[in-house]
Order: structure tokens, then C-alpha cells, then sequence
């Protein structure tokens, strides 16, 4: 799979309220389920295992065979246990796709909306905003992908492979000034994939970062003077 996922903003919208996303809330249906929910990201094997060995196997992410007969309702009970399940909405999405219905069927809710019940639940998971960006981009909704996308730019900044990935989706919009900014990210934090800049290279929009001055020779420059 393709690698995904202004301080401005951030003083201004909260994960909850986003463009978009306030008015969806209220059509979307509440988080509190039965069993859960749960953060997909710390639950535990057994957690994992009684959901998704009775509503996401194999078969079923791979739209072969529904479990109870409806990938949709499948699909929704897993991420009513786990709404930040990363690999759940991807197949909702992919389902949607297929039956050229939103919502799928069985799925009671539309694949926006189970986005936003995603970063409704866990704000700080930025994989499922990245993965809410793609969608948005292959709807051609850039406004809306980009004020997700800078809101993940501030608030990852000590992740290197997210700040990685947000590069890349910058560059998926031509949104080149954005793009190298991250690409200088994330060359200082050590973490020197190519890909991001040789697209940029591909475009004639490479620029390499400034040399970061030895700090070590710092000392001996301030005496000599």
C-alpha cells in the first residue's frame, strides 16, 4: 500500500470540529457500543481475536466471504468495537466502492461517517485521518483534505514516518512548498526515504535543506575571534 498515515488551525478547530465534520457528528451516530470501544492501537490479542475471528477474517477483508452473511454489518460491528480500525475502513471503503452504494449494505452508516466516528474517538490516531485524506482526494475535496492534513503536519511532529506520509499527500496535491517542508522534516529527523524527494526531483521542485552548522566547531570559532 502507498505510504501514508498552521498553528492557526489548531487554535481554531479541535479534532471533533473540523470542517465538515461538526455537522456530520450528529448523523453519525454514538461511540457507546455493547463491547467497547476499544482503541485498536493498545487492545489486547484477546480482544482482538473475538472480534475479528467472528467479523473480519481473512475472507471478509478481502470481500470473499461474509462471516454473517453482510460485509457491511460485519464490517460496522468491527468498528463499533474499534472505530480507529485502520484495516476495517479500508475494506468499508473498498465495499462501498463495490456496491456502488453509500451506505454499503448492512453498514447503516456512510464510509464519512465512519471517518469521522474514527478521529471523533481517538483525535491523536492520525491513521485513519490520513487514510480519510486519500478518500477526500479521490473525491476531489482537496479544501477539506487539506485542513486534515495540516492538522496532522502540527500535531506529529516527533513521528517521523507520519510526517513522511503527510509529505507524500502533499505531493499528491501539488501542494509542492507544503511537500518540501516535510521532506526537510524528516531528513532531520533521520529519516531519509527517497521517495518524497525524488518526486519533488521529478518535478523541478527539489531543493536541498541548508547544512546544519557543527556544533562542535562552534566554540572553537567563538575563541578565535
Amino acid at each position: 500500500m502507498k505510504p501514508i498515515l498552521p498553528r492557526l488551525i489548531l487554535l481554531c478547530l479541535t479534532a471533533a470540529t473540523l470542517p465538515a465534520m461538526a455537522d456530520t457528528a450528529k448523523q453519525c451516530g454514538t461511540l457507546e457500543w455493547n463491547y467497547g470501544p476499544y482503541d485498536y492501537r493498545t487492545a489486547n490479542a484477546q480482544q482482538r481475536k473475538l472480534v475479528e475471528s467472528a467479523h473480519f477474517t481473512p475472507e471478509a477483508e478481502d470481500l470473499r466471504e461474509a462471516p454473517t452473511g453482510s460485509f457491511g454489518a460485519d464490517f460496522k460491528y468491527t468498528l463499533s468495537v474499534f472505530p480507529n480500525h485502520p484495516r476495517a475502513l479500508l475494506a468499508m471503503e473498498r465495499l462501498v466502492v463495490k456496491e456502488k452504494r453509500n451506505p454499503a449494505n448492512g453498514a447503516k452508516y456512510t464510509i464519512e461517517c465512519f471517518y469521522e466516528r474514527a478521529m471523533r474517538f481517538k483525535p491523536d490516531d492520525h491513521i485513519p485521518r490520513l487514510l480519510y485524506v486519500n478518500f477526500l482526494l479521490r473525491q476531489n475535496k482537496l479544501d477539506e483534505a487539506r485542513t486534515h492534513l495540516d492538522y496532522v503536519a502540527e500535531t506529529t511532529k516527533e513521528d517521523p514516518f507520519a510526517q513522511f506520509n503527510v509529505g507524500m499527500l502533499y505531493a499528491d496535491m501539488k501542494d509542492y512548498d507544503k511537500a518540501l517542508v516535510q521532506a526537510h522534516r524528516v531528513i532531520a529527523m533521520g529519516y531519509d526515504r527517497p521517495e518524497l524527494r525524488d518526486r519533488l526531483i521529478a518535478v523541478g521542485r527539489w531543493v536541498a535543506p541548508a547544512p546544519v552548522a557543527d556544533a562542535a566547531s562552534a566554540p572553537a570559532s567563538a575563541a578565535s575571534q
